[in-house]
C-alpha cells in the first residue's frame, strides 16, 4: 500500500493519505526550542528537554495514537471540519501533508473551501509558529461572501485577522513572534472567506 513519496524537487516527503499505520513524525527546531508534528497536526514541543520541559502533551503509546496535537476547527456554514483529518475524522475531499526541512505543511479540502496550515520554529527563536491560510474556494453560493470570522471554543463570534499562532515559555511577551498564542488543549474556530466582489 502506497501512502505518500519523495518530492526531490522540493526536498519534501509528502503523504497523500491520513490513514497510515502510524504517525509520520518530522522534527521541527531551533537551538532551544523543538516540535514534533505528525502528518495529522498530532505532536509536541518541548523547551531543552523533552521529558522535563514538555509545553504540550503527547505521549507515544496513547490509545488511540497521536490524539494530541494542534487542530485548527474550520466552520464553513454549519459544517465543522479540520483539514489535518484529526480529530474529528471527517472525510476530505483532498489531504496532503509535506515534511520538509525545518517546516511542516498540512492541507486539507472540504466542500470547496481548500485549507492550508504551515508548522515550522524559526531559527533562534523560542516558539513554534502555525500559519494558516485558505488560498482558494470553488466557486458557489455563500452568504456573507466578504466577511471572514471566528468564534472561540465558547462559540462567541468575532471579527478575525489571518491566523497566525505561536507555541512557546514566553510566546505573551513576543509580540513580534504571533498574533495570538496557543495553549496546551486549546483551539480556535475560524471560517475564513476570500472577497470576491
Amino acid at each position: 500500500m502506497k501512502f505518500g513519496h519523495f518530492d526531490d524537487e522540493a526536498r519534501e516527503y509528502v503523504i497523500e493519505t491520513p490513514l497510515t499505520p502510524y504517525p509520520w513524525i518530522n522534527y521541527l527546531g531551533s537551538e532551544d526550542f523543538f516540535s514534533l508534528v505528525s502528518h495529522t497536526a498530532g505532536g509536541y514541543t518541548f523547551y531543552k528537554d523533552a521529558k522535563m520541559r514538555r509545553l504540550t502533551r503527547y505521549r507515544y503509546n496513547d490509545v488511540p495514537t497521536d490524539s494530541g496535537g494542534r487542530y485548527f476547527f474550520i466552520k464553513d456554514g454549519d459544517d465543522v471540519w479540520t483539514s489535518s483529518w484529526l480529530p474529528m475524522k471527517k472525510d476530505l475531499d483532498f489531504f496532503e501533508t509535506r515534511h520538509g526541512m525545518g517546516y511542516t505543511r498540512i492541507t486539507g479540502e472540504r466542500g470547496g473551501l481548500r485549507v492550508s496550515t504551515l508548522y515550522f520554529v524559526p531559527l533562534g527563536e523560542t516558539a513554534e509558529v502555525q500559519k494558516v491560510t485558505s488560498p482558494t474556494r470553488r466557486m458557489r453560493s455563500r452568504p456573507s461572501p466578504c466577511s471572514p470570522t471566528s468564534s472561540s471554543a465558547s462559540g462567541t463570534p468575532r471579527t478575525t485577522r489571518p491566523t497566525t499562532s505561536a507555541t512557546s515559555p514566553s510566546a505573551r511577551s513576543r509580540s513580534t513572534a504571533a498574533r495570538s498564542t496557543t495553549r496546551p488543549n486549546t483551539a480556535s474556530v475560524a471560517t475564513t472567506t476570500p472577497c470576491t466582489a
